[in-house]
């Protein structure tokens, strides 16, 4: 296995678990704890593979699916061991959202495209699957919340990584500053407040 396809299965199994959590919020029967669960898991990495012109992921290996839907029975069966389950998806959502930049960077890098477009199927792979989720859940998607650091994570992380092969660090190097630099501004938004500017209307003069 790849590092890209390593990394892409890691991101499926954590964000297929976020997926479950949030059915288990909704309160969903099996089927649709495996529907939120499979939803989230490839949605990113699937919109990246359409962009890029190459072959969705899960369609040329059923391993991701098989993963996704191993999730959702074990959250379906041992959800309630958790203290606080949005604590724990957001969480795992932050985690789920590092690796799947890196993931897209890897493969972007893999199919030869400019370091913008890299840059851009981070942020596209980390972002897509928990949009999707929130939006079936019907929760405003957390990337849509006002001065969450989420997509600029992502972007950060992006950029971090291919800093990093510019200047010359060996993979997988610059696959783990993605991750890091991600990780770090997500808990930084989760545990410190951290935020961007967001819109204020004023009364017209």
């Amino acid at each position: 296995m790849t590092p890209p396809e390593a990394l892409d299965l890691l991101a499926v199994l954590v964000f297929a678990v976020t997926g479950a959590l949030a059915a288990a919020r909704a309160q969903l029967d099996p089927v649709g704890f495996a529907f939120m669960a499979t939803l989230t898991a490839v949605g990113g990495g699937t919109a990246r593979d359409l962009l890029l012109d190459r072959p969705v992921f899960w369609l040329a290996e059923p391993a991701p699916l098989v993963v996704a839907a191993g999730a959702a029975a074990a959250v379906f069966f041992l959800h309630h061991l958790l203290a606080s389950r949005i604590a724990t998806l957001i969480w795992l959502d932050a985690v789920a959202l590092s690796v799947a930049a890196a993931a897209g960077i890897a493969a972007a890098d893999g199919q030869g495209a400019a370091l913008w477009v890299q840059v851009t199927m981070g942020v596209v792979t980390g972002c897509v699957g928990g949009l999707v989720r929130d939006v079936v859940a019907n929760e405003v998607p957390l990337v849509l919340r006002a001065g969450e650091l989420y997509a600029t994570a992502a972007l950060a992380g992006g950029a971090a990584a291919v800093a990093a092969r510019e200047a010359g660090l060996a993979a997988p190097g610059p696959l783990a500053v993605c991750v890091a630099v991600t990780l770090a501004l997500r808990a930084g938004a989760i545990r410190l407040g951290w935020r961007l500017p967001a819109f204020r209307a004023r009364p017209p003069r």
